[in-house]
C-alpha cells in the first residue's frame, strides 16, 4: 500500500477516535446538563454525530484491512494491474492517454490517476500491449487500445 495512502487513512482514524472518546462525550455530558432530552437539538446532534463517527472508523478500519492484504508478487508482469501506468489510443477521442492504476483514495483523474475500481480502470486490468478494452459509459461505449504498458515491477513503486 502507498504509503501516503496508509498515513492519510491512519490520521484520519486517529483523528475520529479522539472526536469519539474525548469531544462527543463531552458534549453529549453538557447536552444532558440542560434537561429535556425529548427537545434537546444539541444533544441528537452530538449522539447522530457520534452514529457517524463510529460508521466512517468502521469504514476506514475495514479499508486499511484491505490495503494491508495487497500482495505486490501477485500482481502481473506482462499485463494491466494495480500501480501500473498505461498508455491507451482512445479512438472516440482520437488521442493517446496515459493512465496510472491506483487505489481509490488516491484517483484523480485530471492527473491521469485512476482507481482500480473505476469503469476504465476495470476494464483496462489485465489487458497486455495490443488488447483492446470497452469501457460502458453513459454516452456509449469507449474503445482504449493499451499501447504501452510499465507494470509496478517495471517502474520499482
Amino acid at each position: 500500500m502507498p504509503e501516503q495512502v496508509k498515513k492519510r487513512l491512519e490520521e484520519e482514524i486517529k483523528q475520529l477516535e479522539y472526536e469519539l472518546t474525548t469531544e462527543l462525550p463531552a458534549e453529549i455530558k453538557k447536552a444532558v446538563a440542560l434537561g429535556d432530552l425529548s427537545e434537546n437539538a444539541e444533544y441528537h446532534m452530538a449522539k447522530q454525530r457520534q452514529v457517524f463517527v463510529n460508521a466512517r472508523l468502521g469504514q476506514l478500519k475495514k479499508r486499511m484491512g484491505e490495503l494491508a492484504m495487497v500482495n505486490l508478487v501477485n500482481i502481473p508482469r506482462d499485463k494491466v494491474g494495480f500501480g501500473a501506468t498505461v498508455t491507451v489510443f482512445d479512438s472516440s477521442k482520437n488521442e493517446e492517454i496515459q493512465y496510472k492504476l491506483v487505489t481509490s483514495e488516491e484517483s484523480d483523474v485530471a492527473q491521469g490517476l485512476i482507481s482500480t475500481t473505476s469503469p476504465i480502470g476495470r476494464s483496462l486490468l489485465g489487458k497486455k500491449v495490443g488488447d483492446v478494452a470497452t469501457v460502458v459509459t453513459p454516452n456509449g461505449n469507449r474503445e482504449l487500445e493499451v499501447l504501452k504498458l510499465a507494470t509496478i515491477h517495471d517502474t520499482g513503486e
